[in-house]
């Protein structure tokens, strides 16, 4: 059985990280702020993957390798990278700055030619397309930009677009439920129709255990995602893992050898 994936998601901005709730950022730290409440070395068995997005409006993709480089040498699990990404060389320096993987998320509409040179070059296990939406009269609604630009497109047609992109999972992220704690917009999967096909990884809500299993039990689902950086401080995410272990998520037993190992593959095929 295919092994589902706990992640964590933190949002950059500007030499700091942020919480975020419906879109709206509130600083909380710098790197040292991070690397003091999580310890990234130390949580590796907790976590599957990390995942951080530039939400800066400068997007000074430098800065943020920079800042991304210091969270690779933290960490020992495979990092997905984007939030800023607009050409081929900004995908070059954040796969050379420790990334494993990208996130790309604006581009998809804006550039999707991108996109699929990314695919082409790196492979589809590589990219994670990444989508921001509301849940407007029950209809999802696109956004990109931050959530700032709302897109006049149907939700399923941008679906089969994306996926014939060729790209290796779907972020889904509720603006609505982002940073509330108050678990998944799980209605999102009422509009997914079967014939999409994509892994997904649920994004926006989470703020417990419960809410982790209720969306990596969901039809299509590989990954759980949170960003938020308070409600699984200190013992909350080896906490959570524990928990879905016990109510049967097939999710890996992480050792240093497993995750050296899952690494190498990811820098392996990013370089192939």
């Amino acid at each position: 059985m295919l092994k589902k994936r706990l992640i964590f998601t933190l949002i950059y901005n500007d030499q700091h990280y942020m919480l975020s709730r419906n879109f709206r950022m509130q600083r909380v730290g710098d790197i040292q702020w991070i690397n003091k409440n999580y310890n990234f070395s130390h949580i590796a068995t907790s976590l599957d993957e990390l995942i951080v997005l530039d939400a800066s409006e400068t997007k000074d993709i430098y800065e943020f390798s920079n800042q991304l480089k210091k969270l690779v040498d933290m960490c020992f699990i495979p990092v997905a990278a984007g939030g800023g990404i607009r050409i081929l060389s900004d995908a070059e320096l954040l796969l050379n700055s420790g990334a494993d993987k990208l996130v790309v998320n604006t581009i998809l509409f804006t550039d999707p030619s991108l996109v699929k040179q990314l695919v082409e070059i790196y492979g589809n296990q590589c990219i994670i397309a990444s989508i921001d939406f509301k849940l407007i009269n029950n209809t999802p609604v696109i956004f990109i930009h931050n959530g700032s630009e709302k897109l006049e497109v149907d939700f399923v047609d941008y679906l089969h677009q994306i996926t014939e992109l060729g790209v290796g999972e779907l972020y889904l992220n509720s603006m609505d439920k982002d940073g509330t704690g108050q678990g998944y917009a799980l209605e999102i999967f009422d509009h997914i129709p079967d014939t999409v096909t994509i892994p997904i990884i649920m994004a926006g809500g989470a703020g417990n255990h419960h809410h982790l299993f209720e969306g990596i039990t969901k039809p299509n689902v590989q990954a759980v995602a949170t960003a938020n950086l308070f409600n699984f401080i200190g013992n909350g995410l080896p906490f959570a893992r524990e928990q879905l272990r016990i109510a049967g998520v097939p999710l890996s037993c992480w050792d240093g050898k497993e995750i050296s190992s899952l690494k190498n593959y990811f820098g392996e095929a990013n370089v192939s």
